[in-house]
């Protein structure tokens, strides 16, 4: 896992953005950029640029935070156990920069494996389609061909 400086970090990002991804906060449902956000495109994290979610895999669950039935590489994402709020859920975290991202649940759609990966948007950072070769993202292209 690589370390990011605090004070580079609060250098780049918004105030909420470091909360979310530093200090495990939560956006308030339904405020987030990317909860009604359809581009085509990958979802990288915000503090790495790590590639994490496709907008292929992406849903509407209705509970007010973007939805992915799975990650672009299971290998990208860290799963812990959060036991915060009186609840036990399974925390999600990227592999590189550990950045807190939200929550996986197992009440997906089932055709496409029952899983909701439920990610606070200020986690993310959105590289549309036609930008991807450009900002180095271009093997991934190749999920927009099914």
């Amino acid at each position: 896992m690589t370390k990011y400086s605090d004070s580079d970090l609060k250098a780049r990002l918004t105030p909420e953005q470091y909360d979310v991804t530093q200090n495990a906060a939560t956006e308030r449902p339904f405020t987030g950029k990317y909860d009604q956000w359809w581009d085509d495109g990958i979802f990288v994290d915000v503090v790495s640029g790590e590639p994490l979610f496709s907008s292929t895999d992406k849903y509407d669950a209705g509970c007010g935070w973007p939805s992915f039935t799975r990650p672009i590489d299971d290998h990208d994402i860290v799963e812990n156990t959060d036991h915060s709020f009186g609840m036990t859920r399974t925390e999600v975290r990227s592999k590189d920069a550990g950045s807190h991202l939200g929550h996986v649940f197992n009440d997906g759609p089932r055709d496409e494996g029952g899983l909701r990966y439920c990610i606070n948007s200020a986690s993310l950072r959105f590289v549309p389609k036609a930008d991807m070769e450009k900002e180095g993202y271009g093997k991934y292209l190749a999920l927009f061909n099914k």
